[in-house]
């Protein structure tokens, strides 16, 4: 009988993807290890690169099991394999990094893990009570990197240097430190301090934190120094301190996020379901909204109006031992005003948040990009994100085919942007509206980091077709060929790209506003993406905007606006709670711009809409921050499935299908309803509206894309009226649908246009 030989092969492994900083390399070393495999592992700024060799039935299970055992946060985008000859390795390595080209993905910060997490509670733990501690499974990435391959020296913690205990951790790989670019402890780390508004010192170390949370307990407003930047946090069930903070950050009625000690506060106050149960506890740890229980001793102004939370759980150990130490739930806001970006650093913090806090709870390690938090909801069971930002950003989307270097700069709202590299597009964190000189000069910085991280240079720049967008004027001076695109189609197309979708199909594009290609503001769109063209087949009945921007905070303005087009001048007799909310002089004012139709821009958008039917109900006649008319039509639904829809009209124009609403505020006025079961009807109208255009266009593949469809009730009922009809929806899951998500739509329709 013949003798059965092994065959020695050596095999050349290359993986794109999320294998950095994860503990991937540590991974494939035990794996070699336990398997008598040689060779070695490195990182580079591709990716990681792996050679073994050995029994070839051997090395080929090593391939499998490197994509089956592999850390539980790393995300394997390709793994390439080339079996070659043997080199004669003595033993198994992990090489120092290398360059090449830079296509490697850098992870977002994550929440704190369950094993870091017990060491910093636990006495015995040289880390007992270290509120930087991390470990290859959790910690700050995105926030603190500088340049790829993602190393230590690459890192804003290169100036801190391990002590030997640390270093030791570092250096074994067995260790899971193991290559943790973060990796201190209190002997050589970053350090704690609670500093007044003059930047003296209070206390430091563990001190500091319970100093602090006296002082929130005492009704003060602490900034709070975090992983992506500052939050500002007071008592959540002390409403005069809620008030002060309201006053203080110029925010009056849009909900404050809480951060709760532990989930099982968060199940007091809330009702999580099986998802977002998941979600507040995910590595992403992102603010969930949640349906509230009433009662509570929550103080009312955290939230008024809403039926829902922004609830998140500590996502990193200092915020894990101060809400220990206070052991109830606190308002966690963004430490800024309102409409400026986040502030990162503290020296920064005591000049821009002088009078909005009473003590600064700060540390020395420096934050190299600022990452606000996450927004989730649940959607027809799964995440939607509305805000994108730390724990998913800057993982790219990924598309199929090699993409030219296109930069995006997207929209002036919820900006972000994005860039093509290979078949990746990188978007960026939530940035925000581009409305201040310190929001703007955040959106260079990001635009021109992310640029950096990657050596990138933009062949083209893509922007949306609005001249006043700050973006766009950016766009117009960075002297590369420019590709304007109109807003909606952008929606589309980010949602087609997220989900990989082909044309044909034909996309709904709802929201507040955007330039359309015929100088209007949309917002009420279908378009039929088709291989070769994109088509504007159907739009909302248009009406007008009287003081356009204006209107957009007063829904009252609106909706006369609608009154005007349906009953003319005698719609001073019209008994309507939008009527009565003027003075004769201010409708006056407003009828004799409309009449002369000054400064009254015509729009066909579904989001003025809400607002008019915001007015129209008497739920809000003005609004005190974007979205809040539309906000509170959504919360006072009881009985959305129940309600017949309110008539509309469809009728054609040219070539274009006109969807009529005025048979709907006829039938309001007629028959005046409680608002939530007029907003129930007004819901499923536009529902009906969006089936009947999906039966003229014929088009199975339903594409639901604009800030409209980051309301629940609407984007459930139209899932289910389309199925039921016999159409598939395709919906946005991790990038958001509003204007955050533009920049990646930009892209896609930027290379349409090269193809």
């Amino acid at each position: 009988m013949p003798v059965a030989t092994s065959t020695v092969t050596r095999v050349h492994v290359a993986i794109a993807g999320a294998v950095q900083g994860v503990g991937f390399r540590p991974f494939v070393y035990r794996l070699a290890q336990e398997m008598g495999l040689r060779g070695w592992v490195n990182n580079s700024a591709a990716g990681v690169f792996i050679e073994v060799e050995g029994d070839e039935r051997i090395v080929r299970s090593f391939v499998r099991r490197v994509e089956s055992d592999k850390p539980a946060i790393a995300l394997i985008q390709s793994l390439e394999a080339t079996f070659l000859a043997p080199a004669g390795y003595a033993d198994f390595q992990i090489r120092a990094s290398t360059g090449g080209e830079k296509r490697a993905f850098v992870l977002p910060d994550f929440a704190t893990c369950p094993a870091c997490l017990g060491d910093i509670f636990d006495p015995a733990n040289r880390r007992y009570r270290y509120p930087f501690t991390n470990c290859t499974d959790c910690g700050p990435r995105f926030s603190i990197i500088a340049s790829l391959p993602y190393d230590r020296a690459a890192t804003t913690m290169s100036r801190f240097v391990m002590c030997a205990d640390c270093a030791h951790e570092y250096a074994d790989p067995s260790d899971r430190r193991f290559h943790a670019q973060p990796n201190a402890c209190p002997a050589c780390g970053p350090q704690l301090a609670l500093w007044n508004e003059k930047a003296d010192t209070i206390a430091t170390l563990h001190a500091a934190l319970l100093a602090t949370a006296d002082a929130i307990r005492d009704g003060k407003v602490a900034a709070v120094k975090g992983i992506g930047g500052f939050h500002l946090m007071v008592d959540a069930r002390n409403e005069e301190a809620v008030r002060t903070l309201r006053t203080r950050k110029r925010r009056a009625e849009k909900p404050f996020a809480l951060l709760m000690p532990n989930f099982d506060q968060a199940r007091m106050y809330c009702s999580p379901s099986d998802v977002e149960s998941r979600l507040l506890r995910s590595p992403e740890c992102p603010i969930v909204l949640l349906r509230r229980q009433r009662p509570c001793d929550l103080a009312p102004s955290i939230a008024p109006g809403n039926s829902t939370l922004g609830v998140m759980l500590p996502g990193n150990p200092l915020h894990h031992l101060l809400l220990r130490a206070l052991d109830a739930p606190v308002v966690a806001t963004s430490g800024n005003l309102s409409e400026e970006p986040l502030c990162t650093d503290e020296h920064e913090a005591l000049a821009r948040l002088a009078g909005l806090a009473d003590v600064f709870l700060v540390h020395d390690r420096p934050i190299l990009r600022h990452v606000d938090d996450s927004i989730v909801r649940e959607v027809a069971g799964r995440e939607l994100v509305l805000r994108r930002a730390r724990g998913f950003a800057p993982l790219p989307i990924s598309v199929n085919g090699d993409l030219p270097p296109i930069l995006a700069l997207g929209g002036h709202q919820k900006s972000s942007v994005a860039i093509a590299v290979g078949s990746q597009i990188f978007l960026s964190q939530h940035i925000g509206d581009l409305e201040s000189a310190e929001s703007q000069r955040a959106f260079e910085s990001v635009t021109t980091a992310m640029q950096s991280l990657y050596d990138f240079k933009p062949q083209t720049v893509a922007c949306d077709l609005h001249p006043d967008y700050r973006s766009t004027q950016y766009a117009e001076r960075t002297g590369v060929r420019i590709e304007k695109v109109q807003h909606h189609i952008a929606h589309v197309l980010a949602c087609m790209a997220e989900n990989q979708i082909r044309p044909p199909v034909l996309g709904i594009a709802w929201d507040g506003s955007g330039m359309g290609s015929d100088g209007t503001v949309w917002g009420g769109e279908f378009l039929h993406v088709t291989e070769a063209d994109i088509r504007r087949v159907a739009h909302l009945r248009p009406f007008l905007l009287p003081g356009n921007e204006k209107a957009v905070r007063e829904p009252r303005r609106v909706a006369l606006a609608i009154l005007y087009e349906i009953f003319g001048e005698d719609v001073v007799n019209v008994d309507s709670p939008t009527v009565r909310a003027f003075t004769p002089t201010e409708r006056e004012a407003l009828l004799t711009m409309l009449r002369r139709k000054v400064n009254t821009p015509v729009t066909s958008s579904v989001g003025r809409l809400f607002d008019a039917f915001a007015s129209l109900t008497d739920l809000h006649q003005v609004a005190s921050f974007e979205g809040q008319a539309a906000m509170a039509l959504e919360n006072t639904i009881v009985c959305a499935n129940e309600e017949p829809p309110y008539p509309h009209k469809v009728y054609t124009k040219g070539d274009m299908l006109w969807l009529d609403w005025e048979p709907a505020v006829r039938a309001l006025l007629t028959e005046p309803l409680a608002p939530a079961y007029a907003s129930a009807r007004f819901h499923a109208m536009l529902v009906a509206m969006a089936v009947d255009v999906a039966k003229h266009v014929g088009e199975k593949n339903v594409v639901l894309s604009g800030g409209c469809f980051q309301n629940r009730v609407l984007t459930e009922g139209m899932i289910c009226g389309l199925a039921s009809a016999g159409y598939r929806s395709i919906w946005h899951q991790r990038v958001p649908p509003n204007d955050g998500g533009l920049a990646l739509g930009q892209i896609m329709a930027a290379q349409r246009r090269k193809d």
